[in-house]
Protein backbone atom coordinates (compact mmCIF):
# COMPACT_ATOMS: atom_id res chain seq x y z
CA UNK A 1 0.00 0.00 0.00
CA UNK A 2 1.12 3.51 -0.99
CA UNK A 3 -0.16 6.81 0.87
CA UNK A 4 -0.12 10.08 -1.06
CA UNK A 5 -0.82 13.47 0.05
CA UNK A 6 -2.58 16.00 -2.36
CA UNK A 7 -0.49 19.02 -2.17
CA UNK A 8 -1.65 22.49 -4.47
CA UNK A 9 -0.44 21.43 -8.02
CA UNK A 10 -2.75 18.23 -7.23
CA UNK A 11 -5.42 19.50 -6.14
CA UNK A 12 -8.27 20.67 -8.26
CA UNK A 13 -9.00 17.70 -10.39
CA UNK A 14 -10.75 14.50 -11.10
CA UNK A 15 -9.49 11.44 -8.97
CA UNK A 16 -9.00 9.24 -11.85
CA UNK A 17 -7.20 12.22 -13.88
CA UNK A 18 -4.82 12.34 -11.04
CA UNK A 19 -4.12 8.84 -11.60
CA UNK A 20 -3.68 8.62 -14.75
CA UNK A 21 -0.76 10.87 -14.19
CA UNK A 22 0.88 9.60 -11.41
CA UNK A 23 0.56 5.80 -12.28
CA UNK A 24 1.92 5.79 -15.76
CA UNK A 25 2.15 2.56 -16.42
CA UNK A 26 -0.87 1.21 -15.29
CA UNK A 27 -3.73 0.59 -17.45
CA UNK A 28 -6.54 2.82 -17.53
CA UNK A 29 -8.82 -0.21 -16.55
CA UNK A 30 -6.54 -1.27 -13.21
CA UNK A 31 -7.27 2.05 -12.25
CA UNK A 32 -11.22 2.40 -12.86
CA UNK A 33 -11.45 -1.20 -11.42
CA UNK A 34 -8.98 -0.14 -8.15
CA UNK A 35 -11.63 2.68 -7.59
CA UNK A 36 -14.68 0.61 -8.02
CA UNK A 37 -13.42 -1.91 -5.58
CA UNK A 38 -12.24 0.27 -2.99
CA UNK A 39 -8.32 -0.48 -3.41
CA UNK A 40 -8.01 3.31 -4.10
CA UNK A 41 -9.33 5.00 -1.38
CA UNK A 42 -9.69 8.45 -0.49
CA UNK A 43 -9.55 9.41 3.32
CA UNK A 44 -9.61 6.00 4.24
CA UNK A 45 -12.83 5.48 2.24
CA UNK A 46 -14.25 4.02 -0.98
CA UNK A 47 -14.65 7.30 -3.36
CA UNK A 48 -15.89 7.94 -6.56
CA UNK A 49 -13.61 8.56 -10.12
CA UNK A 50 -15.17 12.32 -10.47
CA UNK A 51 -14.25 13.18 -6.99
CA UNK A 52 -12.38 16.39 -7.01
CA UNK A 53 -8.87 15.88 -5.23
CA UNK A 54 -8.64 18.93 -2.46
CA UNK A 55 -5.48 20.28 -0.62
CA UNK A 56 -4.20 17.60 2.42
CA UNK A 57 -6.50 14.83 0.67
CA UNK A 58 -4.61 11.39 1.77
CA UNK A 59 -5.00 9.14 -1.02
CA UNK A 60 -4.55 4.93 -0.20
CA UNK A 61 -3.01 2.81 -3.20
CA UNK A 62 -4.07 -0.65 -3.02
CA UNK A 63 -1.83 -1.46 -5.95
CA UNK A 64 0.90 -3.42 -6.91
CA UNK A 65 4.41 -2.05 -6.55
CA UNK A 66 5.31 -2.39 -10.65
CA UNK A 67 3.07 0.78 -11.26
CA UNK A 68 4.78 3.09 -9.24
CA UNK A 69 7.78 2.80 -11.58
CA UNK A 70 8.57 5.98 -13.31
CA UNK A 71 11.20 7.03 -14.94
CA UNK A 72 14.17 8.65 -14.06
CA UNK A 73 13.97 12.25 -15.85
CA UNK A 74 16.75 14.03 -14.07
CA UNK A 75 19.32 13.34 -16.84
CA UNK A 76 17.17 15.39 -19.25
CA UNK A 77 17.25 18.27 -16.54
CA UNK A 78 20.54 18.69 -16.70
CA UNK A 79 21.11 18.64 -20.40
CA UNK A 80 22.66 21.94 -21.50
CA UNK A 81 20.02 24.42 -23.26
CA UNK A 82 20.20 27.64 -24.64
CA UNK A 83 16.66 29.51 -24.07
CA UNK A 84 16.09 33.04 -24.71
CA UNK A 85 13.11 34.01 -22.03
CA UNK A 86 11.38 37.05 -22.73
CA UNK A 87 8.84 37.17 -19.92
CA UNK A 88 8.71 35.33 -16.32
CA UNK A 89 7.13 35.84 -13.15
CA UNK A 90 6.20 33.43 -10.98
CA UNK A 91 3.20 31.97 -12.67
CA UNK A 92 4.06 31.70 -15.88
CA UNK A 93 7.54 31.49 -18.79
CA UNK A 94 7.17 32.77 -21.94
CA UNK A 95 10.17 32.07 -24.21
CA UNK A 96 11.06 33.05 -27.98
CA UNK A 97 11.58 29.48 -29.56
CA UNK A 98 13.94 29.41 -32.35
CA UNK A 99 12.56 27.69 -35.84
CA UNK A 100 13.99 24.24 -35.89
CA UNK A 101 13.49 23.20 -32.02
CA UNK A 102 10.29 21.04 -31.35
CA UNK A 103 7.73 22.24 -28.76
CA UNK A 104 7.59 18.44 -27.60
CA UNK A 105 9.21 15.33 -28.17
CA UNK A 106 8.73 12.62 -31.65
CA UNK A 107 9.56 9.78 -32.32
CA UNK A 108 12.99 11.36 -33.73
CA UNK A 109 13.54 13.69 -30.78
CA UNK A 110 13.24 13.16 -27.07
CA UNK A 111 15.96 15.13 -25.77
CA UNK A 112 16.22 18.61 -27.72
CA UNK A 113 12.86 19.79 -26.98
CA UNK A 114 11.00 23.56 -25.88
CA UNK A 115 9.60 21.76 -22.83
CA UNK A 116 12.76 20.19 -21.86
CA UNK A 117 15.07 23.66 -21.61
CA UNK A 118 12.15 25.11 -20.09
CA UNK A 119 12.17 21.95 -17.26
CA UNK A 120 15.62 22.13 -17.40
CA UNK A 121 15.83 25.63 -16.62
CA UNK A 122 13.53 25.60 -14.03
CA UNK A 123 15.33 23.00 -11.97
CA UNK A 124 18.67 24.12 -12.72
CA UNK A 125 17.89 27.57 -11.08
CA UNK A 126 15.85 25.51 -7.94
CA UNK A 127 12.31 26.26 -9.16
CA UNK A 128 10.94 22.84 -9.91
CA UNK A 129 11.31 19.92 -8.18
CA UNK A 130 10.46 16.83 -9.41
CA UNK A 131 10.53 14.89 -6.70
CA UNK A 132 8.28 16.54 -4.55
CA UNK A 133 5.50 16.34 -7.61
CA UNK A 134 3.15 14.09 -7.84
CA UNK A 135 1.00 14.69 -11.03
CA UNK A 136 2.75 17.92 -12.31
CA UNK A 137 5.36 19.03 -13.99
CA UNK A 138 5.88 23.11 -15.97
CA UNK A 139 3.76 22.96 -19.10
CA UNK A 140 3.46 24.14 -22.61
CA UNK A 141 0.09 26.14 -22.93
CA UNK A 142 -0.02 25.84 -26.83
CA UNK A 143 2.76 24.61 -29.21
CA UNK A 144 4.01 26.28 -32.62
CA UNK A 145 5.17 24.03 -35.66
CA UNK A 146 9.06 22.83 -35.29
CA UNK A 147 9.97 25.64 -38.30
CA UNK A 148 8.16 28.41 -36.94
CA UNK A 149 10.01 30.79 -34.52
CA UNK A 150 8.19 32.82 -31.54
CA UNK A 151 6.57 33.52 -28.33
CA UNK A 152 5.23 29.78 -26.46
CA UNK A 153 3.36 30.31 -22.98
CA UNK A 154 4.90 27.78 -19.91
CA UNK A 155 3.05 27.77 -17.02
CA UNK A 156 4.82 26.81 -14.04
CA UNK A 157 1.67 25.80 -11.14
CA UNK A 158 -1.20 23.46 -11.97
CA UNK A 159 -3.48 26.24 -11.14
CA UNK A 160 -1.70 28.89 -14.23
CA UNK A 161 -1.59 26.16 -16.39
CA UNK A 162 -5.76 25.98 -15.68
CA UNK A 163 -6.16 29.39 -16.36
CA UNK A 164 -4.28 29.52 -19.62
CA UNK A 165 -5.48 27.04 -21.36
CA UNK A 166 -9.21 28.30 -20.70
CA UNK A 167 -8.05 31.74 -21.88
CA UNK A 168 -6.75 30.15 -24.86
CA UNK A 169 -9.69 28.25 -25.05
CA UNK A 170 -12.09 30.55 -25.18
CA UNK A 171 -10.04 33.85 -27.38
CA UNK A 172 -8.94 35.95 -24.24
CA UNK A 173 -5.20 36.00 -25.58
CA UNK A 174 -4.80 37.31 -28.31
CA UNK A 175 -1.84 35.84 -30.88
CA UNK A 176 0.27 38.00 -33.25
CA UNK A 177 2.38 36.74 -36.12
CA UNK A 178 5.07 38.22 -38.57
CA UNK A 179 5.14 36.37 -41.95
CA UNK A 180 7.05 37.34 -45.10
CA UNK A 181 4.91 36.43 -48.33
CA UNK A 182 5.48 35.95 -51.99
CA UNK A 183 4.07 38.71 -53.93
CA UNK A 184 2.05 42.04 -53.12
CA UNK A 185 -0.84 41.50 -51.41
CA UNK A 186 -3.96 42.73 -52.20
CA UNK A 187 -5.65 44.66 -50.36
CA UNK A 188 -3.09 45.79 -48.32
CA UNK A 189 -5.60 44.36 -45.26
CA UNK A 190 -8.28 41.98 -44.30
CA UNK A 191 -10.09 38.70 -43.26
CA UNK A 192 -9.17 35.35 -44.31
CA UNK A 193 -12.03 32.70 -43.92
CA UNK A 194 -11.37 29.56 -44.85
CA UNK A 195 -12.11 25.76 -44.19
CA UNK A 196 -8.81 22.90 -43.19
CA UNK A 197 -8.70 19.54 -43.72
CA UNK A 198 -5.96 18.47 -41.94
CA UNK A 199 -4.40 14.93 -43.58
CA UNK A 200 -2.60 13.24 -40.83
CA UNK A 201 -0.77 11.15 -42.64
CA UNK A 202 1.21 13.27 -44.47
CA UNK A 203 1.08 16.03 -41.98
CA UNK A 204 -0.61 18.60 -44.58
CA UNK A 205 -3.50 21.26 -44.56
CA UNK A 206 -5.45 21.64 -47.38
CA UNK A 207 -7.59 25.27 -47.16
CA UNK A 208 -11.26 25.45 -48.68
CA UNK A 209 -13.24 28.39 -49.55
CA UNK A 210 -16.72 26.16 -48.47
CA UNK A 211 -16.96 23.99 -45.66
CA UNK A 212 -16.50 20.33 -46.50
CA UNK A 213 -17.12 17.30 -44.25
CA UNK A 214 -13.99 16.88 -41.76
CA UNK A 215 -12.49 20.37 -41.87
CA UNK A 216 -12.75 23.58 -39.73
CA UNK A 217 -13.11 27.05 -40.18
CA UNK A 218 -10.48 29.33 -39.75
CA UNK A 219 -9.95 32.82 -39.53
CA UNK A 220 -7.15 34.89 -40.13
CA UNK A 221 -6.41 38.87 -39.89
CA UNK A 222 -3.82 40.83 -41.52
CA UNK A 223 -2.53 44.10 -42.26
CA UNK A 224 0.79 44.86 -44.44
CA UNK A 225 3.55 46.21 -43.28
CA UNK A 226 6.20 46.59 -46.00
CA UNK A 227 6.82 45.54 -49.57
CA UNK A 228 10.13 45.26 -50.75
CA UNK A 229 9.21 44.99 -54.75
CA UNK A 230 8.76 41.30 -54.53
CA UNK A 231 7.64 40.04 -51.03
CA UNK A 232 5.37 41.55 -48.60
CA UNK A 233 6.09 41.24 -44.87
CA UNK A 234 2.55 41.18 -43.03
CA UNK A 235 0.94 41.15 -39.40
CA UNK A 236 -1.45 38.14 -39.18
CA UNK A 237 -3.66 38.17 -36.21
CA UNK A 238 -5.12 34.38 -35.53
CA UNK A 239 -8.55 34.11 -34.65
CA UNK A 240 -9.08 30.48 -34.91
CA UNK A 241 -5.79 28.58 -34.09
CA UNK A 242 -6.05 25.41 -36.51
CA UNK A 243 -2.39 23.74 -37.55
CA UNK A 244 -0.49 25.24 -39.90
CA UNK A 245 -3.52 27.81 -40.25
CA UNK A 246 -1.57 30.76 -41.62
CA UNK A 247 0.41 28.78 -43.51
CA UNK A 248 -2.16 26.90 -45.45
CA UNK A 249 -4.67 29.76 -45.79
CA UNK A 250 -1.89 32.36 -47.60
CA UNK A 251 -0.61 29.45 -49.94
CA UNK A 252 -4.31 28.85 -50.86
CA UNK A 253 -4.68 32.67 -51.73
CA UNK A 254 -1.77 32.68 -53.75
CA UNK A 255 1.08 33.79 -51.82
CA UNK A 256 2.61 31.33 -49.70
CA UNK A 257 5.37 31.93 -46.79
CA UNK A 258 8.96 32.53 -48.00
CA UNK A 259 10.91 29.51 -47.49
CA UNK A 260 7.65 27.26 -46.62
CA UNK A 261 8.54 24.27 -48.57
CA UNK A 262 5.57 22.09 -47.74
CA UNK A 263 3.21 24.65 -49.00
CA UNK A 264 4.86 26.51 -52.08
CA UNK A 265 3.30 24.87 -55.01
CA UNK A 266 4.51 27.34 -57.26
CA UNK A 267 8.05 26.25 -58.48
CA UNK A 268 9.26 29.73 -58.85
CA UNK A 269 8.56 30.51 -55.43
CA UNK A 270 10.31 27.97 -53.74
CA UNK A 271 13.99 28.94 -52.42
CA UNK A 272 15.61 25.60 -51.43
CA UNK A 273 18.43 27.96 -50.29
CA UNK A 274 15.91 28.45 -47.00
CA UNK A 275 15.32 26.24 -44.35
CA UNK A 276 12.24 27.61 -42.75
CA UNK A 277 9.37 29.66 -42.90
CA UNK A 278 9.78 32.97 -42.62
CA UNK A 279 6.58 32.68 -39.69
CA UNK A 280 7.61 34.56 -36.35
CA UNK A 281 5.17 34.40 -33.38
CA UNK A 282 5.72 37.98 -32.14
CA UNK A 283 3.45 39.18 -29.66
CA UNK A 284 0.81 37.76 -27.33
CA UNK A 285 -1.95 40.28 -25.44
CA UNK A 286 -3.92 38.84 -22.62
CA UNK A 287 -6.66 40.44 -22.94
CA UNK A 288 -8.90 39.33 -20.34
CA UNK A 289 -13.10 39.80 -20.25
CA UNK A 290 -13.41 37.28 -17.60
CA UNK A 291 -11.86 36.36 -14.15
CA UNK A 292 -8.54 34.77 -14.37
CA UNK A 293 -7.93 33.51 -10.81
CA UNK A 294 -4.18 33.96 -9.39
CA UNK A 295 -3.11 35.63 -13.26
CA UNK A 296 -5.55 38.38 -12.62
CA UNK A 297 -2.38 40.94 -12.82
CA UNK A 298 -1.81 39.54 -16.18
CA UNK A 299 -5.23 41.41 -17.89
CA UNK A 300 -3.64 44.17 -20.30
CA UNK A 301 -0.08 42.63 -20.28
CA UNK A 302 1.59 42.43 -23.90
CA UNK A 303 4.69 40.68 -24.75
CA UNK A 304 6.70 40.99 -27.94
CA UNK A 305 9.92 40.05 -29.11
CA UNK A 306 11.65 43.17 -29.50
Amino acid sequence: MREIIIQKNDANQRLDKFLFKYLESAPQSLIYKGIRKGRIKVNGKKSDISYKLQLDDKLQLYINDEFFETENNIGILNIKFSLDIVYEDDYILVANKPAGLLCHEDANERRHTLINYVQAYLYQKGEYHPEAEQSFAPALCHRIDRNTAGLVITAKTAEALRVINDKIKHREIDKFYLAKVRGKIAPQSGELVHYLFKDSKQNRVYAYDKPKIGTSKAVSRYKTISFDGNDTLIEVQLISGRTHQIRAQFAHIGHPLVGDGKYNSNVRYNDKTQKHQELQAYKLIFNFTTPAGELEYLKGTIIEVK
